[in-house]
């Protein structure tokens, strides 16, 4: 038999979820805008749940994009013998004794396999660009494989026309005829002119739906390419003995089933999570979760604290007939439990439709590959209904504390009771806020984005907290401001249990957007400030290093007629000639040799004391990058000083200088720190070939031209390079242009020399700080969120506000006056909360941008420091946000103002 005790709770609870239901039918017009209110983000984070869960393929619908109708798909390695995980998801010398060999002949294959066995070889990742209008396109992806053959057509789906066939078709997917503008019958021209292929088929890789152009593998677009595999069709089941056999001449076999005889898989499976959970990255979830919950609960509130107003009395009555505050919170409770479970029922609906219905759209434009079965997450879709009915609850809790404690007298009456403003709320929030901010400093300091968000959430809780205090105080200030402006501010005051969290819901908005935009700004000046340009402005070079084309420089003549047409008039080209090791370039490494006692005598790879890290900061010889501080790749190359201007941007005087000592047999450097008394050693590391294991080093006249730029060079002269035994390469050209080459005109100049075949182009572009699209598109939802809950708190404030109205229309106030006070209550609710959010922001951001900067300056190598650089495309786009919600109110008020006979 059950407790008196918990019946009564069962029968209360009833009793207030059947009013809640009741009110919710009444108040139509509050009803819909806090159902709107919750049901959006359900609809949002359910749509990204469904979307998530069914394009996470399952291994076995994986498997079937990947093998078709294939049994099984060889992927020669190089390295043998192979020993592979159980689905071929990894793989790593057996022993020892396993050696790196060159590419595996695929042809051995066959000879492994068993009798009756079918093979294709499949290039999934070829080389492909083709001319597009005046311009070069090397975006678009290509597979070579034939699609005539039965395996083959099972990796694609036909669309239209049919499988190429020869070596001059091609068929392409839709994205790639839109990217070429080509449709069936059409001619598409390779990158340097030299051959064409006319389209006869529109296929569709499931795994692949951006551009992609599938070839014929007898004659691939361009020699390069990576990824060469197998599909085999076997007369039988894969067995222990045939992976064994294709393991020991390194080929790694994957197939539907587990490959039998393996070693269980380390590796992440396809469709599955690790077993062990990113403590950090969830709890990072959780927190930004708990972030957009409390935007929620800020939103929300007003609706519920101005339904408790209306109902006063309603609740007034209650008390009455002997309902004591417990029942009065659970009538009140039981609104938000119900808004709550309704607007999650309806946002996992519609979020879940919302997914199947432009699953195609998602399918091309997001992920670009084809999703597996109709999945929806049910426990992430639990979890998010249970949040937004945990919403509405929060929501409902301090309207529901309040309508406890009203005045019944009062409430019979109808008259107003505002409840006592605790004044140890600001103190609480004034500690909240300062917690928050050392904790986020904290967080800053150890570079910890978890504790850091942690601190931004307790500070913007204490802002929370601190909120009604702030609204009290500004309406003190306005007693010499118009009428209806004071009425706002008043009423602002007066009804702070529905203005605060209206103005908290907008200063957090603004806050998170001004925080995370002045983080990113300040990163892009960082960045601007050490960026160091690879050539001076305006040089350029043009060498061929691609590789399948013959070696030497391309053609000058053509390169000077397409650099004068598109670079400038009076191009006049210098040889560029790199320094090699025979025949191999890539056989030895010429390098300047640092004296030791200009070396820094730290290594940042070892672990350092406190007073250790404190002098390598304070030595000169340690400061700088890494690759300054202990030497890295030196571009070298052999000139007579006709190149300085052109590769090192120097003056005359040091082009000077520089000419006179390689003429003299010496070389030129871009880092003093290497020439001592005049004099560089060079030295040549040819460790890299087996046969030779010596070092040589020599010793010449040397000069340091002191340039800023990324890739440090090395200019010897042809007698340095023959004591050196290098053997000087022509590569290119280099020359200098006619100003800045902007990215339009080097493509143009790279599109004029692609006949000459295996052609790159080096040019500095002008430096720019990018444009982030991001922290538009952050400013626009901080936006729009500030002027939904400006809307929804000036609209409730109308409504609360019809008796002041009426007593307004009583003693003469024009039609005019409730668009004016309507158009002052929603400046009053946007502009503090913006103007809050804004300070809150940049206080925030300059917390956590100087912990970052104590925290690097203490460190070393010393990282560069982050300016505070305010976000001003952000802050315009917030500044509207009043202006934009003082004319919505203007124009969506009636002008007409009610005459009513006043209760009180």
């Amino acid at each position: 038999m059950r407790p008196a005790r918990f019946t009564g709770t069962v029968a209360s609870w009833r009793v207030a979820l059947r009013v809640a239901r009741r009110e919710a039918r009444r108040a139509g017009g509050r009803t819909a805008m806090i159902l709107v209110m919750i049901v959006l983000p359900v609809l949002g984070l359910s749509f990204t749940a469904a979307t998530w869960d069914m394009s996470n393929l399952t291994r076995a619908e994986r498997i079937d994009q990947q093998l078709g109708a294939a049994d099984a798909e060889l992927l020669p390695v190089m390295s043998v013998p192979v020993v592979q995980t159980a689905w071929g998801d990894g793989w790593g010398p057996r022993d020892s004794e396993s050696v790196s060999t060159g590419a595996v002949d695929p042809a051995t294959a066959a000879e492994l396999l068993p009798a009756g066995s079918r093979m294709l070889p499949v290039q999934r990742q070829a080389y492909f660009d083709a001319l597009v209008g005046d311009r070069v396109d090397d975006t678009v992806a290509a597979r070579a494989v034939d699609l005539t053959d039965p395996l083959g057509r099972g990796l694609t789906r036909s669309l239209r026309g049919r499988a190429p066939v020869g070596p001059d078709e091609i068929a392409v997917n839709d994205a790639a005829s839109d990217r070429l503008r080509v449709r069936l019958g059409d001619r598409v021209t390779s990158g340097d002119g030299s051959r064409t292929w006319t389209v006869v088929g529109v296929v569709e890789f499931p795994d692949q739906l951006g551009p992609v152009v599938a070839l014929p593998p007898e004659a691939p677009a361009r020699p390069g390419g990576v990824e060469h595999t197998l599909l085999v069709d076997l007369p039988g089941a894969v067995d222990a003995d045939l992976v064994r056999r294709l393991n020991d001449h390194g080929f790694v076999v994957k197939a539907r089933t587990p490959a039998p005889g393996t070693v269980p898989g380390t590796a992440t499976r396809y469709g599955e999570f690790a077993s062990t959970m990113d403590l950090e990255g969830m709890s990072t979830a959780v927190l930004v979760g708990g972030l957009g919950l409390l935007e929620v609960v800020l939103l929300v509130g007003p609706a519920f604290a101005v339904g408790v107003r209306r109902r006063r009395r309603d609740l007034a009555l209650v008390a009455v007939a002997g309902g004591d505050a417990v029942h009065l919170r659970r009538i009140v409770l039981a609104d938000g439990l119900v808004l709550g479970a309704v607007g999650a029922a309806v946002g996992v609906l519609l979020g879940v439709a919302a997914a199947v219905a432009v699953r195609p759209l998602s399918e091309r434009y997001l992920f670009q590959a084809r999703f597996g079965g109709y999945r929806f997450m049910p426990e992430a879709l639990l979890l998010i209904a249970a949040v937004a009915v945990l919403a509405g609850v929060l929501a409902a809790l301090v309207p529901a504390w309040t309508a406890a404690r009203q005045d019944v007298l009062a409430g019979l009456a109808g008259r107003r009771s505002p409840a006592a403003y605790r004044h140890w709320w600001p103190v609480l929030g004034a500690a909240l806020v300062a917690v928050g901010a050392g904790i986020a400093a904290v967080g800053a300091n150890r570079t910890s984005p978890t504790v850091v968000l942690a601190g931004l959430v307790l500070g913007e809780l204490g802002l929370v907290c601190a909120t009604p205090a702030l609204v009290g105080l500004i309406a003190r200030l306005g007693h010499a401001l118009p009428v209806a402006l004071r009425i706002a501010l008043r009423d602002a005051s007066r009804n702070r249990s529905s203005a605060a969290p209206a103005i908290s819901a907008v200063m957090a908005a603004v806050a998170a957007s001004v925080t995370l935009g002045a983080y990113i700004a300040s990163e892009d000046a960082r960045n601007t400030r050490v960026y160091e340009p690879h050539l001076p402005a305006g040089s350029v070079l043009v060498s061929r290093t691609d590789p399948g084309y013959p070696t030497g420089p391309p053609d000058r003549a053509r390169v000077v007629e397409a650099a004068r047409a598109h670079l400038g008039s009076a191009v006049t080209p210098v040889p560029m000639v790199q320094a090699g090791c025979g025949t191999d370039s890539n056989a030895c490494q010429v390098l300047p040799v640092l004296p030791p006692d200009r070396a820094c005598p730290w290594f940042p790879g070892v672990e350092l004391s406190e007073g250790d890290r404190r002098r390598a900061r304070a030595d000169e010889r340690c400061r700088g990058d890494l690759e300054d501080v202990y030497g890295g790749y030196f571009e070298v190359t052999v000139d007579d000083g006709a190149s300085l201007p052109i590769l090192l941007g120097a003056d005359p005087s040091a082009t000077a200088a520089g000419t006179a000592v390689l003429r003299a047999g010496g070389a030129v450097v871009t880092d003093p720190r290497y020439v001592v008394d005049g004099r560089l050693t060079v030295g040549v590391d040819r460790t890299a070939n087996p046969e030779v294991t010596a070092t040589d080093t020599t010793t010449v006249p040397g000069y340091a031209v002191d340039v800023d730029l990324a890739l440090p060079r090395l200019v010897l002269s042809r007698p340095a390079a023959e004591r050196l035994s290098l053997t000087p390469q022509h590569t290119g050209w280099a020359f200098s242009a006619d100003g800045v080459v902007d990215p339009e005109r080097r493509e143009r100049f790279a599109t004029a020399l692609r006949p000459l075949g295996g052609v790159h182009v080096t040019a500095e572009e002008d430096v720019q700080t990018p444009v982030r699209p991001f922290l538009l598109l952050l400013a626009a939802a901080a936006g729009v969120i500030a002027v939904g809950a400006t809307g929804a708190a000036t609209g409730l404030a109308a409504a609360e506000g019809r008796a002041d109205l009426s007593t307004l229309a009583a003693v003469g106030a024009g039609p005019g006056v409730r668009r004016v006070l309507s158009l002052c209550q929603a400046g009053v609710i946007a502009t503090v909360g913006s103007l809050l959010g804004i300070v809150a922001g940049l206080g925030t951001a300059l917390i956590i941008l100087t912990a970052l900067n104590r925290h690097h300056s203490g460190t070393w190598p010393v990282e560069p420091a982050f300016p505070l650089v305010v976000p001003w495309s952000t802050l315009s786009v917030l500044v509207v946000v009043p202006m934009v919600a003082m004319l919505g109110a203007g124009l969506f008020t009636r002008s007409r103002l009610p005459v009513e006979r006043r209760l009180d």
